[in-house]
């Protein structure tokens, strides 16, 4: 059932028709979702990042009684470095009012063309006077990692939308670098600043982590480096 949802998914979201980011249509009493960025709110910053050059996008379902279900998919697997990587998740959502919510469920992180065990994440959080805050528990033998997220969203004094995100890994076995010395633990972390501009994301992103020279080589964290970086990513969606 996967591979057919995916292949939808990807036909869809490569057709030059489409300009807007989210497909959305309802189902009975469902609402469909359908784009090239996830659209769950505490998913939305907890799933895997979208690889850099390759084709991504998912999928949603959602019931007016607070249940959602969906699946992401940061790489496709479409070109000859990719491999696929799927994001499936379950959970819960309720608001009390306009202002005041909360949010929980269960990601489940697998690359289906590797082999080796599939890890899981219990995640939550609220969301407050158009904020939103949650963290993580991803249970991977390799690297169980504990996530905060922050969503200020819009700040109109500077006309962007502010997010943070910071990580703590522990290694399940601990990595042994040049100097003999071992790394068990470590943190990273990453600030981004968005904005629409005629029809682009435009995305200012510093991202960092506690590791630096040789013990980088064991870094395996939620950024793309090891070291202080500063990135600005401009990306239009097919639709």
């Amino acid at each position: 059932m996967i591979r057919p949802l995916l292949l939808l998914s990807a036909a869809l979201l490569l057709s030059p028709a489409s300009q807007a980011q989210q497909m959305k249509r309802q189902l009975g009493d469902f609402d469909f979702t359908l784009g090239t960025t996830p659209s769950r709110s505490m998913a939305q910053g907890l799933i895997s990042p979208s690889a850099v050059g390759a084709f991504h996008g998912g999928l949603d379902l959602s019931h007016p009684n607070g249940w959602y279900l969906g699946q992401y998919a940061p790489s496709m697997g479409v070109t000859p470095n990719s491999t696929l990587r799927l994001d499936s998740y379950l959970g819960y959502k309720h608001h009390f009012d306009s202002s005041l919510g909360y949010e929980v469920g269960l990601i489940h992180y697998s690359q289906p063309n590797i082999a080796g065990p599939d890890s899981y994440a219990l995640y939550g959080g609220i969301s407050v006077l158009g904020s939103r805050f949650g963290g993580a528990l991803r249970d991977n033998p390799d690297n169980r990692t504990g996530t905060l997220f922050a969503d200020f969203g819009h700040l109109p004094m500077f006309d962007v939308d502010f997010t943070v995100k910071l990580a703590h890994h522990r290694l399940g076995t601990p990595f042994t670098i040049g100097d003999g010395s071992q790394v068990n633990t470590f943190s990273d972390w990453s600030l981004e600043l968005s904005r629409p501009w005629l029809g682009i994301d435009l995305n200012l992103i510093y991202s960092n982590s506690s590791l630096s020279g040789a013990s980088c080589d064991a870094y395996s964290g939620i950024n793309t480096y090891c070291d202080s970086v500063v990135t600005f990513k401009a990306q239009r969606s097919f639709f």
